[in-house]
């Protein structure tokens, strides 16, 4: 258990994370101080530089906390592909619906043109660590027969990519884009089963030169 102190440090930098992205938000990362962040967020400024020497090393937490968790649950056991890409899709959207999620997006983008080592981090410490996990999950069904894929990279995209196009893209542009619990199941199932349908290790296979 963590100990007094360790408590209140964890819980200082939780509210530093949340007052760093609102301000991000509201005026943008290259108008936002750390001074402003101490303030808004009600610590010291000395305790913010203990936490964080620099904004980059903020940006960089935020990432983390944004896909925290996201990659670190087990993989479903090889086998059953439809069952296990269900249950990673259901994660996938689960982790697109965190209101933190929405808002990573939405500072990056803004501030690309300016800072694209925000974008770099996003990538490299956010998605590229969930992707892997995916990659790695299609890996294993490739090699205990259930599926054949050549290219796990481009499936693992192609996954991801038929639930986020529903589920959380339309967010960005449309705030009151709303997905129920109900479509959402439909969305992943549909996107396991297309997903065993292309890669099934049995049947007709299309010709390159299709």
């Amino acid at each position: 258990m963590p100990t007094y102190h360790q408590r209140v440090a964890q819980e200082k930098r939780a509210l530093i994370v949340t007052a760093a992205t609102a301000l991000f938000l509201e005026s943008g990362y290259d108008r936002t101080s750390l001074a402003r962040i101490a303030e808004r967020s009600g610590v010291s400024r000395a305790t913010l530089f203990k936490q964080f020497p620099s904004k980059a090393a903020l940006f960089d937490a935020i990432v983390t906390e944004s896909w925290s968790r996201a990659d670190e649950k087990d993989p479903p056991p090889a086998g059953n592909v439809i069952g296990g890409l269900g249950i990673i899709g259901r994660r996938y959207a689960e982790l697109l619906s965190r209101p933190q999620m929405t808002d990573l997006f939405r500072i990056v983008i803004a501030e690309l043109p300016r800072f694209p080592e925000l974008a770099h981090a996003q990538f490299a410490h956010g998605k590229m660590p969930y992707f892997e996990s995916v990659r790695g999950y299609l890996m294993a069904e490739h090699e205990a027969g259930t599926v054949r894929i050549e290219d796990p990279e481009l499936a693992a995209t192609q996954f991801l990519g038929m639930i986020s196009n529903y589920v959380f893209w339309p967010t960005l542009l449309l705030p009151d884009w709303k997905v129920s619990t109900e479509r959402v199941t439909q969305v992943v199932d549909e996107a396991a089963r297309t997903m065993a349908a292309r890669y099934a290790s049995t049947g007709p296979r299309s010709s390159t030169n299709d």
